[in-house]
């Protein structure tokens, strides 16, 4: 069976049945002790940008300084 043919099976079912075969899926991962993939290093590199200014004080606390 392909997974197009059992995408398609799964979509055929109503919704009570569409939870029981997640929860079917989820103890065929734990029996088959299935690891997350390892986080890589590096990988969030380029998303996260420091302002220039980030170390000066808010202007919101300037009154208890």
């Amino acid at each position: 069976m392909t997974d197009v043919e059992l995408y398609k099976q799964i979509l055929s079912l109503p919704p009570n049945l569409k939870k029981e075969v997640l929860g079917f899926i989820a103890s065929l991962k734990l029996r088959a002790n299935l690891k997350p993939k390892e986080r890589q290093f590096g990988c969030a590199k380029g998303l996260i940008e420091m302002k220039p200014d980030f170390d000066e004080p808010l202007e919101e606390f300037k009154e208890y300084m």
